[in-house]
C-alpha cells in the first residue's frame, strides 16, 4: 500500500516523467544534430554567417566543377586541433559540389611518405604543415598550396608596408583543380646561359604564371627541345647567343614559336650581334639611354622620381580587354625605349603597346655623364616602351614576339601589387600562345572586418533584448503549471 502510494506521490510522477521527456529529448535533438551535420558536410548545407562569405562559393568555381574531367583528391596536412577551420569547410563545400573531388586532413608528421611523394623541384612544391595537396590522378600532376597562397597582400602608401587584404582560399584552390585537370600545360622557357635574370630574381613571375596555369622551366637552349606550343622568355640577357641557338631559334620562328624579350637600358646589346639580329627579325630596335618623364607632366611619373614611368597603354590585342576594364596603371623603372615602327615587310607587323609622356626625354649617358636633366642633342619623346609583333612564314605559320624596355615590372612584388602589372603580363603572355588562360573571375574575400557602425549594431541591440525574453517566456510556460505542486 506504501508503494503504490508512493508511485502515485504526484511530485515524483510528474518529476519523473519530466525527467523521462527531458532525456528522450535530448538523445533525438543529439540525433537530429550528427544527422545534420553529416547532411550539412556531404550536401553543402550549412549557411556562411561570416562577413567576407569566405566559404561561399562562386559561380565560376561551380560551373569548373560541373565540368571537371578527372577525380581530383586533396590533401590537406593539418595537425588534429590546429586546423584552419574556414578552409576544413571551403573544402566541404568543393566535395560537396562535385563527386569528383574528395579530400581528407593527414598530418605532415605523421605521413612522411606522402610528403617525399609529392616534394618537387620548386619553391612553389615544397610541402610543408598547413598546406593543401591537390593531385590528379588521371593526369599525374599536383599542386602544392602553401598557407601564403590564401592571402593577398596591400600596399600602403604612406607607410611603404605590406599588409594582409584578402583571403584567396577559394580562387587558389580552383586554380589548382585547373591546372591538374589540364589534358595539356603550356611551357614557359625562361632561357638562362647568358648571364639573364635567374629563377631567385624572377621568382614572383614564376609564381604568376604557375598560379595561371603554366609550366615554368629555367633551361639553357642546347638543353631543351623546342615545340610551337611553348614560349621562349628572355630575362635581360647580357652576353650574346651563340650562332647555333640563333638557328634554333629561327628554325623555332619558322614553324610558328613565340618569343617574350625584357630588357633594360644598362644592357650591352651594342655587343650582341647575335641578339641584335633576333630582335630585328621582329622589327624590334633598342635605342640607347634611358627615358626620362618632364617635370611638366606629373600624370606620367611616379611621385617625385622621373625615373618612374607611368606608361600610356595603347590599344592594341594586348591591351583591349585591359582598356575596358580599365585596368592601365603602370610603372616602369629606369625603361629602355625602342624605335616607332616604320615601314615593315610585308610578312610582318609590329604595334606599339606602351608608351611615354609627350614631352619626356632619352638621355644617352654615352657621354660618362650622370645627370638627368636634358641636354643638347637629347631625343624628344613619346618613346614607345613596349612593342608586340607577329610574323608570317612561308608555310603559313605565324610566330609572335613582344619586347619590353624593363625587367622591373615583371620581376618587383611591389609593382605587382600597386597596379595592375599581373593583369598585363597574363594578357602577354595570352597574346603570345594565342590561346587565353583560365579566366576565373573569383573575388577575393576581405581579410580585415569593418568598423562597427550604428547600423551595425542594430541587430546585436534586438537580440540582446530578445534572448532574456524568450528564456523568461519559456520558463513561465513550464513553471506555470507547477505552480500548486
Amino acid at each position: 500500500m506504501m508503494k503504490i502510494k508512493f508511485w502515485q506521490n504526484p511530485r515524483f510522477r510528474y518529476g519523473s516523467m519530466s525527467t523521462l521527456l527531458l532525456c528522450t529529448a535530448l538523445a533525438i535533438l543529439v540525433a537530429l544534430n550528427a544527422l545534420f551535420t553529416t547532411l550539412e558536410k556531404k550536401n553543402g548545407w550549412r549557411l556562411d554567417y561570416s562577413f567576407n562569405a569566405v566559404t561561399t562559393q562562386s559561380e565560376a568555381t561551380l560551373q569548373i566543377l560541373d565540368d571537371l574531367a578527372y577525380p581530383v583528391h586533396i590533401y590537406a596536412l593539418f595537425e588534429r586541433g590546429q586546423e584552419d577551420l574556414p578552409l576544413m569547410e571551403l573544402l566541404d563545400r568543393y566535395a560537396a559540389a562535385s563527386d569528383l573531388v574528395t579530400w581528407e586532413q593527414t598530418s605532415a608528421s605523421l605521413n612522411p611518405l606522402l610528403l617525399s611523394r609529392f616534394a618537387g623541384a620548386t619553391s612553389d612544391d615544397v610541402v610543408s604543415t598547413d598546406s593543401l595537396i591537390v593531385y590528379c590522378e588521371t593526369t599525374d600532376r599536383f599542386r602544392v598550396l602553401s598557407p601564403t597562397d590564401f592571402v593577398s597582400l596591400s600596399y600602403d602608401y604612406e607607410t611603404g608596408d605590406f599588409a594582409y587584404a584578402n583571403y584567396t582560399y577559394e580562387s587558389a584552390i580552383t586554380s589548382a583543380i585547373v591546372y591538374v585537370t589540364q589534358e595539356t600545360i603550356p611551357v614557359v622557357y625562361m632561357i638562362q646561359g647568358h648571364d639573364e635574370l635567374d629563377a631567385n630574381t624572377a621568382d614572383v613571375l614564376t609564381q604568376l604564371l604557375m598560379s595561371n596555369h603554366y609550366d615554368v622551366r629555367f633551361a639553357s637552349l642546347s638543353d631543351i627541345e623546342l615545340t610551337t606550343e611553348d614560349l621562349v622568355v628572355f630575362l635581360a640577357p647580357v652576353m650574346d647567343i651563340s650562332s647555333s641557338e640563333l638557328s634554333k631559334l629561327s628554325a623555332f620562328m619558322s614553324g610558328g614559336g613565340s618569343i617574350l624579350f625584357a630588357c633594360d637600358y644598362t644592357d650591352p646589346l651594342d655587343r650582341m650581334p647575335n641578339y641584335q639580329a633576333l630582335l630585328r627579325a621582329y622589327g624590334f630596335l633598342p635605342m640607347e639611354g634611358v627615358v626620362v618623364a618632364s617635370a611638366q607632366e606629373p600624370d606620367t611619373y611616379y611621385e617625385n622620381n622621373r625615373l618612374f614611368l607611368l606608361p600610356e597603354m595603347l590599344s592594341t590585342d594586348v591591351t583591349l580587354d585591359l582598356l575596358s576594364a580599365g585596368s592601365t596603371t603602370l610603372l616602369m623603372a629606369t625603361a629602355r625605349a625602342f624605335e616607332t615602327p616604320g615601314d615593315t615587310d610585308n610578312n610582318l607587323i609590329v604595334s606599339p603597346v606602351l608608351q611615354s609622356g609627350d614631352q619626356s626625354y632619352l638621355r644617352s649617358l654615352t657621354d660618362g655623364s650622370t645627370t638627368l636633366t636634358r641636354q643638347e642633342g637629347d631625343l624628344d619623346g613619346p618613346f614607345t616602351l613596349a612593342l608586340q609583333a607577329r610574323r608570317a612564314a612561308d608555310t603559313g605559320d605565324v610566330s609572335r614576339a613582344f619586347i619590353i624596355g624593363s625587367t622591373t615590372l615583371l620581376t618587383s612584388d611591389q609593382l605587382h601589387a600597386m597596379t595592375h602589372t599581373e593583369e598585363f603580363i597574363i594578357r602577354v603572355v595570352e597574346f603570345l600562345l594565342d590561346s587565353a588562360p583560365v579566366d576565373l573571375g573569383i573575388m577575393a574575400k576581405t581579410a580585415i572586418r569593418p568598423q562597427l557602425s550604428a547600423e551595425s549594431i542594430t541587430l546585436g541591440s534586438v537580440l540582446l533584448v530578445a534572448l532574456p525574453i524568450a528564456v523568461l517566456a519559456a520558463a513561465l510556460i513550464i513553471l506555470l503549471p507547477r505552480r500548486h505542486l
